[in-house]
């Protein structure tokens, strides 16, 4: 919390300076991520890791549960700084061992130390937005996090598809962990120019934290063993894993999460159904229209830079016109279902290959109406003090559901080979998500 409200002019300057800062960092992850959805195919074929590929993906999404649950706790007691250059720092070290990898296990490896960074750098963003930012300006500040997004969305595919069919895959990672090092010096402007905070007076509560971390390191290990599951077809592992996750994954999340209990716990249960099902068919996407219609990599890419120029538009929409949260989210949801299933269309010879494209802005323009609005709601509905514990059960729940929903798509792709059946039960969940929506809301 700051300590003092700045003049008005002077908190304009600061407020430029930190945004510009974490601008930099967000559009390097924002790459980083594109990079990794567009160049997968051609990283599994080399380092011959086929049985891996889902985990590639999902790995990183387990660890970030641990990063989460340290960071958001961190940032709590002792501030966001702390944690945003840990988290930063692990995570382009991530990037320099996935980017020289010699085998699929390695780079998996490069990838979760990836995961564990990010879970601590994103977290903590939201403890540095809801302590130096008023109320009235986090809609905008998270409509220019997601406008970090445009020009990763642009032009990175197109350069990771181009440098990894003409060049290799390696440079993008390794290209990525050194423009940290710019950027990290534009954060690091940015921080010094921001108003001091208040630290938060409460201490560590060493006991509940260290139950807390513990749990989110058993959430980690079921998101892990059910992802592996789901790669080696192992389904009493599945079954293991998933049910490791399922006792883990409530200790973590606001009480009534998964029945979606008014307010807090729906918002939080809204960010996993949503980011599941999105997140799950951009896994696929790639796979199915390189393997089923024979398109580049630079080509699919192009599926996915629509979809992030779309989540940008709907999250600048959001911004500009804060009101109707309720019909933004069921709007929002229903969009990435409708957009999941004109995508899902593209396996069939028939449709046009322009169908996909399309699809995929549709769902994009939906994930961008929810995704920051559920990021101000949860700093809304947070006491003070408790933004970082609150975000990170937002992120944990994200994480948790995605890694499900990745490895049961995967599982059924491994052992049917229906990509239908794969986005119907994407659809599902999206749907499930929109009839959730006026939840949000302690209103009956």
């Amino acid at each position: 919390m700051t300590s003092t409200s700045p003049p008005p002019a002077v908190f304009s300057a600061r407020y430029r300076a930190l945004s510009i800062g974490i601008t930099a960092l967000i559009v390097l992850v924002a790459f980083e991520y594109l990079a990794v959805a567009t160049a997968m195919p051609e990283i599994g074929e080399e380092l011959q890791g086929w049985g891996l590929y889902s985990l590639a993906f999902s790995g990183p999404v387990a660890a970030a549960l641990i990063g989460t649950v340290a960071g958001g706790r961190w940032g709590d007691v002792s501030g966001p700084d702390k944690p945003l250059w840990t988290g930063l720092a692990t995570f382009v070290a991530g990037l320099v061992v996935a980017g020289l990898a010699p085998t699929m296990e390695i780079f998996i490896a490069g990838r979760l130390i990836q995961g564990l960074g990010g879970g601590m750098f994103n977290v903590a963003i939201y403890v540095l937005v809801a302590r130096v930012y008023p109320g009235a300006m986090h809609p905008k500040i998270f409509s220019l996090l997601a406008a970090a997004w445009v020009l990763p969305s642009v032009v990175g595919p197109a350069i990771t598809g181009t440098v990894t069919d003409a060049w290799t895959w390696r440079a993008v990672f390794l290209g990525v962990a050194v423009l940290a090092i710019p950027a990290s010096v534009i954060f690091w402007r940015g921080l010094a120019s921001r108003e001091p905070y208040q630290q938060e007076e409460e201490k560590p509560e060493p006991g509940p934290f260290a139950a807390r971390l513990a749990w989110g390191a058993g959430a980690a290990v079921g998101a892990a063993v059910l992802q592996y599951g789901s790669d080696d077809r192992s389904y009493p592992l599945m079954a293991l894993g998933l049910v490791v996750l399922l006792v883990a994954l409530p200790m973590l999340v606001p009480r009534g999460t998964l029945r979606a209990a008014r307010g807090l716990p729906t918002v939080v249960a809204l960010r996993g159904l949503s980011m599941g099902a999105f997140f799950a068919a951009e896994v696929l996407i790639p796979l199915m229209l390189r393997n089923e219609r024979g398109l580049t990599l630079t080509e699919a890419g192009l599926v996915l830079t629509g979809g992030a120029l779309a989540w940008s538009a709907g999250s600048w929409l959001q911004g500009k016109y804060p009101g109707g949260r309720v019909l933004r989210l069921w709007g929002g949801h229903l969009l990435v279902a409708v957009g999941i299933s004109a995508t899902a269309l593209a396996f069939l010879p028939a449709v046009p290959i322009w169908a996909p494209f399309i699809g995929w802005v549709v769902s994009g323009l939906g994930i961008g109406m929810i995704y920051p609005t559920l990021s101000v709601l949860v700093l809304e509905l947070s006491k003070p003090g408790e933004e970082g514990k609150n975000s990170g059960s937002l992120s944990v729940g994200e994480s948790g559901v995605t890694v499900a929903a990745v490895a049961v798509t995967g599982a059924v792709l491994t052992a049917t080979g229906a990509y239908a059946v794969c986005f119907a039960l994407l659809v599902v969940m999206a749907l499930a998500g929109a009839l959730l929506s006026r939840r949000v809301t302690m209103e009956v």
